[in-house]
């Protein structure tokens, strides 16, 4: 499970002051459990993971197995954390052997400050050869060629619809393209008699539940950057495309109404979810919703597609926005050894990875582990396989200030649905601007 990140972690130039390397730890050569004739006790370590709740009584059951083949180590596990709470026990000389994070996003601040460690020796030292992962993840792990994260578990997003609404509706399967999403969506909509919104065929509302740019950015083919690297949002003609539709959207809506119509919503992540209860028609969501519904409203008929795509690019439908959950070794990290070894286990076992996919229906991150027998087959989940295995399929992209990039773009798309930005090319160079400059002070040393 993925929640939106827009937290504002001012990330880990902040965190450590410094881009030296990680000081006073042991390095690979110990990796792995200590041998039990060395200790009579086992090592106690603490993996601090965002999972809560059922989602994380699924991870502690993968803990447990881990714990039992390795009696000496014992593993203690703290649910509930979020980037925030990584920095801040960095800084403070508090971080756990284990961290893990649901986004990406700050790869690049962790990676060039050295508030996550260099995976590479531990990587060579037990040959682990990288390409075991697909090529997304492998970008998303690292930065400027440090691998300071390995995937564990990666989120895929795509189109989940409500069956009985499309039969009653007349709509015979769901829309490939963003013309039939539009279509589809209008007549999915049911107003109240004082012109107030009852269902919603689609919200495109940014930043509602999961909506956010960069999971759109595939939708339209839009890139992030040119063949130099610096910001290209002003001159890929694809972000004005769609942030023009986005608008075009709630404004037939209203945007007033929409935004009153989702303050009666319930939590994205409880059983009240708006699609869930049958007020959303069609919503953009991750893979783990399958599981959320087979638990919650496993009476609701629905199905799950790729999310449509640009008209103009066809050739795009099937693919869609790639992210993951991370792990690495924090600095402070007492038990690096240990921390190593549980680290292995969970990115490149088969099993491990079966078991945490089955119960958090997250896509697995190996290669192997993709057409594992150990996977339960399951209809719905099977279409984010295909997307996450799509060759098209691409991710965010992962600088020095971390997730404030995707944040600055979030912000800009805010203003501009409400009405803030009256002319959109000249918005779009400004955006331009501003991403480059926390670039440069960035990658000067500076805090973004």
């Amino acid at each position: 499970m993925k929640r939106v990140a827009t937290a504002a972690v001012l990330l880990v130039a902040l965190v450590l002051g410094t881009t030296a390397a990680v000081g006073g730890v042991r390095g690979p050569a110990s990796a792995g459990p200590t041998p039990k004739a060395e200790q009579a006790s086992p090592t106690t370590i603490t993996i601090w993971v965002g999972w809560s709740a059922r989602e994380l009584g699924v991870f502690k059951k993968v803990i447990a197995e881990y714990d039992k083949a390795n009696p000496n180590v014992k593993v203690n596990v703290v649910g509930g954390i979020n980037d925030d709470k990584i920095v801040a026990a960095i800084r403070g000389g508090t971080a756990p052997d284990v961290v893990s994070s649901f986004n990406s996003y700050n790869v690049g601040s962790f990676c060039s400050s050295g508030a996550w460690m260099d995976l590479g020796p531990f990587l060579q030292e037990a040959h682990v050869n990288v390409n075991a992962f697909p090529a997304t993840t492998r970008y998303y792990t690292q930065y400027h060629g440090t691998r300071c994260a390995l995937p564990l578990l990666a989120d895929t997003y795509g189109l989940y619809y409500n069956k009985t609404l499309f039969k009653q509706a007349g709509i015979k399967r769901p829309p490939r393209t963003i013309s039939e999403l539009t279509a589809d969506a209008k007549k999915l909509t049911k107003r109240n008699a004082d012109g107030s919104l009852k269902v919603v065929g689609f919200d495109p509302f940014i930043p509602f539940y999961e909506n956010v740019p960069e999971r759109w950015a595939p939708t339209f083919g839009a890139k992030w950057t040119d063949a130099k690297g610096n910001s290209a949002l002003a001159k890929d003609p694809a972000w004005a495309k769609l942030l023009r539709w986005q608008k075009s959207m709630i404004d037939w809506y209203g945007h007033d109404k929409l935004v009153r119509f989702q303050a009666g919503l319930g939590d994205e992540f409880s059983a009240s979810n708006a699609f869930e209860t049958g007020k959303l028609a069609m919503n953009l969501d991750g893979e783990w919703r399958v599981a959320f519904l087979a638990a919650e409203h496993p009476e609701l008929k629905y199905g799950t597609a790729p999310m449509p795509v640009d008209d103009a690019h066809p050739n795009l439908y099937g693919s869609g926005y790639v992210n993951g959950t991370i792990i690495g070794i924090p600095k402070g990290s007492h038990h690096t050894a240990e921390a190593w070894g549980l680290i292995k286990y969970l990115t490149t076992n088969n099993h491990a990875l079966a078991e945490l996919s089955n119960g958090l229906r997250n896509v697995p991150t190996t290669r192997s582990s993709l057409t594992s027998p150990e996977i339960k087959p399951d209809a719905h989940f099977a279409t984010f396989l295909k997307i996450f295995a799509n060759p098209q399929s691409s991710t965010s992209p992962i600088t020095a200030i971390g997730v404030e990039y995707t944040n600055m773009v979030q912000s800009f798309f805010t203003k501009y649905q409400s009405g803030g930005v009256k002319d959109l090319a000249s918005g779009l160079q400004g955006l331009d601007g501003q991403i480059a400059a926390q670039l440069k002070q960035a990658n000067r040393g500076g805090v973004p």
